[in-house]
C-alpha cells in the first residue's frame, strides 16, 4: 500500500473545523469513503492470524497493535496531512477505521497526548498540539531561576563551523562517523549573566543549506528554525543529568571559579519518527538557577 493511500485512509474527515456543523450530504459522503477505505484496506493479523488487538508484525518482529496505530498517526502528522489545531477523527471513528478496539486506539492517542503532539480539549475532541515559539519554549526549555520564575535566555552564538562527527556523536545521532555536522557553541545569559553554556553537534544531511548567518539572525528558538526552515520538527528529547566540575575553558565562559560544580545535561532530540534532530550538552551554573522538568497535567 502506498504511503498516500494510507494518509488516504488516516485523514477522512482529518482537519474538520468543529465550529462548522457538516451537512447531511457531507457527512454521508465522509461516512461513505471511510466504508471504503476500511473495505479496501489490507487485513492486519496478529501472530496467531486472528483480529485480538494483541501483536502485529511491523518488520521487527511483533509488537504492540497500538504502536502500529500510534505510527500510523505519527506518519499522517509528520507528513503534514494534519495541521495544528485541526481536530482528530473521534476514538470510535479511528478504531472503525483501523477494524481494532476503541481501548487500542485510545493507549495510542494517550501516548502522542502523554509526549504532547496532542491535547485533549474536554467536550471537544483530541487536537494536533499547536507548534508556536510559546510551546517550544514552555515544553523544551527546562531552565528556571529558584523562585519559579522563567526567564527567556539572551543567546550568544560563540562558534558556527562545520567539522566531522566523531564515534560517540555518530552513535547517538545515528549517523556515520566522519559524516559531515554543524559544531555550535552558544552561551545564554539569564539576568544579565552568562549562565549555560550549549554546545550543539547537528546533522548537516537534515539541514544542507543552514547557515551561520541563518543561524544566528533567527527570530525564535532553534526548534522553531529547524521546523520552519528545513520541516523538521523536534517531538520529544532525552535529557541525561550529572554533576561535573567547570574546567578552564568553561570557567572562563561563564565568568566563575574554576571546579564550580555544574550541571550537565546532555540531550538527544528526535524527530516524530525518532530521527535524532541534534546531540546537545549543556553545562549549568546552577546557583540561581535549576533545571525542572514538569510531567503531566498543565500550568495553570
Amino acid at each position: 500500500m502506498k504511503e498516500d493511500d494510507a494518509f488516504a485512509r488516516l485523514t477522512v474527515g482529518l482537519g474538520q473545523n468543529t465550529a462548522e456543523m457538516p451537512s447531511t450530504k457531507k457527512t454521508e459522503k465522509t461516512a461513505a469513503a471511510a466504508t471504503e477505505a476500511r473495505q479496501a484496506a489490507p487485513e492486519t493479523p496478529t501472530r496467531d492470524g486472528t483480529r485480538r488487538d494483541v501483536l502485529v508484525d511491523m518488520g521487527h518482529g511483533p509488537v504492540p497493535l497500538y504502536q502500529s496505530i500510534k505510527l500510523e498517526l505519527i506518519r499522517a502528522i509528520s507528513g503534514g496531512k494534519v495541521q495544528a489545531g485541526m481536530a482528530l477523527p473521534t476514538e470510535k471513528e479511528l478504531s472503525e477505521r483501523y477494524n481494532v478496539s476503541i481501548g487500542t486506539v485510545r493507549r495510542a492517542m494517550a501516548d502522542l497526548v502523554a509526549e504532547k503532539v496532542l491535547v485533549r480539549q474536554q467536550g471537544r475532541g483530541t487536537f494536533l498540539a499547536p507548534f508556536d515559539s510559546a510551546r517550544m519554549l514552555n515544553s523544551f526549555w527546562h531552565i528556571v531561576r529558584k523562585d519559579g520564575e522563567r526567564e527567556i535566555p539572551i543567546v550568544q552564538t560563540l562558534r558556527f563551523e562545520e567539522s566531522k562527527a566523531g564515534a560517540r556523536t555518530a552513535e547517538r545521532l545515528k549517523i556515520r562517523t566522519g559524516d559531515p555536522v554543524y559544531d555550535v557553541l552558544n552561551v545564554m545569559l539569564l539576568g544579565g549573566e552568562p549562565t549555560l553554556l550549549d554546545a550543539l553537534q547537528i546533522p548537516k544531511a537534515l539541514f544542507p543549506t543552514l547557515t551561520h548567518a541563518q543561524f544566528v539572525k533567527r527570530d525564535s528558538t532553534i526548534y522553531d528554525l529547524y521546523r520552519d526552515g528545513f520541516g523538521v520538527t523536534v517531538a520529544r528529547t532525552v535529557d541525561q543529568l550529572s554533576s561535573v566540575p567547570a574546567d578552564a575553558v568553561t570557567a572562563k565562559k561563564l565568568d566563575i571559579a574554576l571546579g564550580t560544580p555544574l550541571l550537565e545535561i546532555v540531550r538527544v532530540a528526535y524527530t516524530f519518527e525518532n530521527q535524532p534532530v541534534e546531540l546537545r550538552r549543556s553545562l549549568l551554573h546552577t546557583e540561581k538557577y535549576e533545571f525542572v522538568d514538569e510531567t503531566g497535567g498543565s500550568r495553570s
